[in-house]
């Protein structure tokens, strides 16, 4: 048969045909090139179905042509890219985008066009592709695998393409909370909703689809005497006009999360072009923090697998009546509907009433009654109990039906006896229902599988959560109404505890709809010939998974479901088995005969559908993506010509190079006025945690190597800490405020790891202890002061602390005001020189730094950078994270035992300290190199052999872990990790470089000022 155009006239049937359209209102549109026209109201998918376009996508691994199958997100073959360039976003579900004027479609995974795809061939090869077969031939030869294999894997990969250019829409994020989360705005959800805001509780309602209502318009029945639609309509209309209730249509509730943190995709624009050029965010992310959840997602209808059962024109029963009652689009012109279950007749009913001829309805069933099928026969149409299509019969190389082929079916029967043709350009496949429980199990909600409808269904959880409505198993119309306002007017009273109002305010409105009778599982239909062998009943249509294959991963012994998952790669694609789980479990039951719930399933993960990467970053994209986080004094830095280096989030300047002064002798300048008069270094990023509470000096002391809980109230002490492995991961001074509270100094790029550390620690394995911690980096601007004036420059500057030797020595620690401003002032080191950290409250910061910068004028103060620092340091034989440590380090590989408690009970690493390859001889330890010529700067990272050869390999003995040239000395310096250091001291070591071998003396760590009597006095 030909293609035709299938709309059906607003007039036909019952005249409820088309029921979203505005007819006009005509838009025009493309897919792969070709223009269309559709209208106002409905999708690509029934826009393209209306102008006859069958042919939508083709599958992943054989390239088979594949048309629609469902009609929302459960929809795995009509996979679109829409838009053009940087504002392209691939695979979309057709049945979900709306269609407005100008919209530009595209086909994927075809090539050179949707017709024509030689990747068609593999589907001749398909023998050669079974399930598991990349695993088999990938491995031999193994030289084949980087010119050959992996070339071909990566060019097959994936479905669409991706974007070019930029990305030029906004996103957002919203973080709220509510009392009750209802998901899902069906009848059941409706009711849910409307109970739960009646009892006052704050309510969001959100639901996928751009209109409410669910299947209400496709199901049939009453309620309170009015259509299933009416009653949806004043309910919504009542629910939007509530203060306390929240309605987000096109919003799909993507992940449940622990404490009812749940994670929703709102498609603000996408329907809406004009939107986006208002500068309308193109997606929404919420972050709820739902007190109570009622999930009622519905339920999606399972296909029943026969031999081609994936060609264009096959599709889903539900999804055939969707289309005509809502976009006033027929599947075809003469059709078969294949069915299990009464559902299905009332898809055949309306075919019927609109003007389509329905050609037979074949049921599985032995026995077929009740009203519906009554109805049916009364209306003509042919019922054939016990029957079933075993194939279907094509033209157009697959991509269009002539005819179902019709054979008796028993169930158990291995084999088809007879088969009759029936001419025909579509079929509806009905097989019965499965509780869409996906949102349930992501927070490890437990399944329980209901014999009645064949499917699993919610059974118990741990969360706030309630399941209602055909998510629950539930499909009787009264009782999905009882089913939601209970549940609904429950949540409330739970999230609302003892506010709540004692009286329930609405209850169920009486419902009439035609009982249904049960339904017989079907997930086999036996065939003829080679098609009986399974490799045509496809499972998981977007993988092209067969019952041939799930077999086959049986014979070959993956017994796990999960591993037959993987193995066959069933429900892994983009829509994660919506259509397919339930069926494949019923061809792995019937091929082990093991019933399907000792078979189990597999895990259902968030998202529930694909959502874009731009609503995940949201606004942090451009400037935004990784904020550069500013100091205090960041713009005087900028005014002074500082040359900034990354550290962390954090810019800090690595010199300040004066007129026609290199970055080398800006930080020479730089080191020598520390070393000679006085410098001033801008220290606000070093990190700053408060622990406060009784417990934390005992906290503290299990985090670090020694001891904080014997430290002295304005004293501070510096301090190791390490990983459970014993390896050191931060350093950095702690001061003591009061008998609880201290101020925990770490790096500046590891302060926010630090704090998460921290928390974890509290909240996960010492969660007796009465502690908080407080980042507080950004709150306080920090100054070092240092060199041989310091003192002086304070003391010029006003203060009302003291600041002699005596009263402040060394790690001493006082409160007060300099120069008006208040203070906390640290006598700490890393330059080794007399230095003070001086800390204010940041919105103090710049004003502080001037009149300090004008105190040490006349003392030749000149502010150094973070170069200058590390040479300082170096000099001193101070290490650094990150430079001396690689996270295979000890505190006893850095000669630092002396900050490592023996007394302790215990504190993170203790025990790691003392596992043999930790304590064995011949680790790696830290010394200092003194190059032979002084002038050659040894490059950082080089590495020491123990013995030079003409060419690699050779034996390496350590490596260059700081190195740099010291003005001070003047000379170059270096800090390295060489095996068994601490004893080859005076001993030569050698550098193979690219072009030259550089020899050096192993020395002590410390180049300067060994007693620290500079920082002492």
């Amino acid at each position: 048969m030909t293609a035709k155009p299938y709309r059906v006239p607003a007039n036909a049937g019952d005249g409820t045909t088309g029921r979203l359209l505005d007819r006009t209102n005509r838009l025009s549109f493309t897919f792969d090139g070709r223009r269309h026209t559709g209208f106002a109201g409905d999708t690509l998918a029934s826009a393209l179905m209306a102008n006859g376009v069958r042919l939508m996508g083709r599958s992943f691994k054989y390239h088979r042509p594949r048309g629609l199958v469902g009609a929302g997100s459960e929809e795995p073959n009509a996979l679109v890219g829409v838009g053009e360039g940087a504002r392209h976003e691939p695979n979309l579900r057709a049945t979900q985008v709306e269609l407005y004027d100008g919209l530009a479609a595209v086909s994927q995974n075809r090539w050179p066009s949707l017709d024509l795809d030689v990747g068609q061939m593999n589907g001749l090869a398909s023998r050669l592709f079974p399930a598991g077969f990349y695993y088999k031939t990938f491995m031999w030869p193994k030289a084949f695998w980087e010119k050959v294999y992996e070339p071909v894997i990566r060019n097959a990969a994936g479905l669409g393409k991706a974007p070019e250019g930029r990305d030029p829409h906004l996103y957002e994020q919203l973080h709220v909370s509510c009392d009750v989360l209802v998901i899902g705005a069906g009848v059941a959800g409706l009711a849910a909703a409307e109970a739960a805001a009646a009892r006052g509780a704050r309510v969001i309602l959100a639901d996928e689809n751009a209109r409410f209502g669910g299947s209400a318009d496709i199901a049939g029945g009453t309620i309170a005497g009015a259509s299933q639609l009416d009653w949806v309509r004043e309910r919504t209309a009542a629910l939007a006009a509530a203060d306390n209730v929240h309605l987000l249509p096109r919003t799909t509730v993507a992940g449940h999360y622990h404490h009812n943190h749940v994670m929703m995709l709102e498609r603000v624009a996408d329907h809406d072009p004009s939107l986006l050029a208002d500068g309308t965010p193109r997606h929404r992310l919420w972050k709820v923090r739902a007190r109570q959840i009622v999930l009622a997602a519905g339920a999606i209808e399972r296909p029943i697998p026969f031999a081609n059962n994936d060609r264009p024109g096959v599709l889903l029963a539900s999804a055939a009546r969707a289309m005509l009652a809502r976009y006033g689009v027929a599947p075809g012109q003469r059709g078969v509907i294949f069915a299990n279950n009464d559902d299905a007749y009332r898809t055949a009913l309306a075919l019927t009433r609109a003007g389509v001829t329905v050609a037979r309805i074949v049921d599985a069933r032995e026995v077929v009654d009740g009203p519906l099928a009554d109805e049916a026969r009364t209306m003509g149409l042919a019922v054939m109990p016990a029957s079933a299509v075993s194939n279907v019969e094509t033209g157009l190389g697959g991509r269009s039906i002539t005819g179902a082929r019709i054979a008796p079916y028993h169930a158990g029967a291995g084999h088809t006896l007879k088969e009759e043709t029936v001419a025909c350009d579509f079929v509806c496949v009905s097989g019965g229902y499965n509780p869409a429980v996906h949102v349930w199990c992501h927070n490890g909600g437990k399944l329980r599988f209901d014999e009645a409808i064949h499917s699993f269904r919610p059974d118990r959880t741990q969360d706030a959560l309630r399941a209602v409505g055909a998510c629950n198993g539930t499909f009787a119309l009264a009782d999905i109404l009882e089913d939601g306002y209970g549940a609904g007017d429950m949540a409330a009273r739970d999230a609302l505890g003892a506010t709540a109002p004692a009286a329930r305010a609405v209850r169920a409105p009486d419902a009439e709809q035609e009982p249904q009778g049960s339904l017989e599982p079907v997930w086999f239909v036996p065939a003829t010939g080679k098609y009986n062998e399974g490799n045509k009943h496809f499972i998981d249509y977007q993988n092209d998974v067969t019952a041939a294959d799930l077999e086959l991963a049986l014979r070959e012994g993956y017994e796990s479901v999960e591993h037959v998952k993987r193995y066959t790669t069933l429900g892994m694609a983009t829509d994660q088995g919506k259509t397919s789980n339930i069926t494949g479990l019923g061809v792995m039951s019937g091929a082990t005969r093991r019933a399907i719930p000792d078979i189990g399933t597999t895990t259902f993960r968030p998202p529930y559908t694909p959502i874009s990467f731009g609503s995940i970053a949201g606004s942090h994209a451009g400037s935004l993506f990784l904020p550069v986080r500013r100091t205090a004094a960041y713009d005087w830095h900028v005014g002074h010509g500082a040359d900034f280096e990354p550290v962390g989030q954090w810019r800090r300047p690595y010199c300040y190079p004066q007129d026609g002064e290199s970055r080398h002798d800006a930080v020479n300048r730089e080191i020598l006025a520390v070393r000679n008069r006085v410098g001033l270094l801008d220290a606000s990023t070093l990190g700053k945690i408060e622990v406060k509470g009784p417990d934390a000096a005992a906290f503290l002391d299990r985090l670090y190597t020694n001891t904080y809980s014997t430290l002295k109230v304005g004293r501070c002490r510096y301090g190791l800490m390490m990983n459970e492995k014993g390896f050191l991961f931060d350093d950095g001074v702690t001061a003591r405020l009061a008998d609880d509270h201290y101020l925990v100094h770490t790096t500046s790029g590891n302060a926010e790891h630090i704090a998460a550390w921290m928390e974890e620690w509290l909240q996960t394995e010492w969660t007796d202890y009465k502690v908080f911690v407080t980042p507080v980096t950004e709150q306080w601007a920090q100054f070092a002061i240092a060199g041989p004036k310091a003192r002086e420059v304070l003391e010029a500057l006003g203060t009302d602390i003291d600041v002699s030797r005596d009263a402040l020595p060394f790690m001493g620690f006082a409160t007060g005001h300099v120069a008006g401003y208040p203070v906390r002032l640290y006598r700490i080191s890393f330059s080794g020189e007399l230095s003070f950290e001086i800390a204010t409250p940041a919105h103090f910061g710049r004003g502080l730094w001037d009149e300090i910068l004008a105190a040490g004028s006349p003392h030749g103060m000149e502010v150094y950078g973070t170069e200058a620092l590390h040479v300082l340091r170096a000099e001193k034989g101070f290490i650094a994270i990150g430079d001396e440590t690689d996270g295979t380090v000890t505190p006893l590989d850095l000669g630092l035992s002396w900050a490592v408690s023996k007394k302790k009970a215990d504190y993170l690493g203790k025990r790691s300290l003392q596992l043999s390859h930790l304590a064995a001889e011949g680790r790696k330890q830290l010394v200092g190199l003194l190059t032979d010529d002084p002038k050659e700067v040894l490059p950082d990272g080089a590495y020491a052999v123990e013995k030079v050869l003409p060419k690699p390999p050779m034996s390496m003995i350590g490596q260059v872990s700081s190195t740099y040239w010291s003005p001070t000395l003047e000379r170059s310096i270096a800090l390295a990790l060489i095996r068994d250091g601490r004893n080859r001291m005076g001993e030569t070591v050698s550098f193979p470089l690219e072009d030259r071998v550089v020899t050096a003396q192993i020395v002590e760590p410390v180049f300067f000022d060994k007693e620290g009597e500079r920082q002492n006095v």
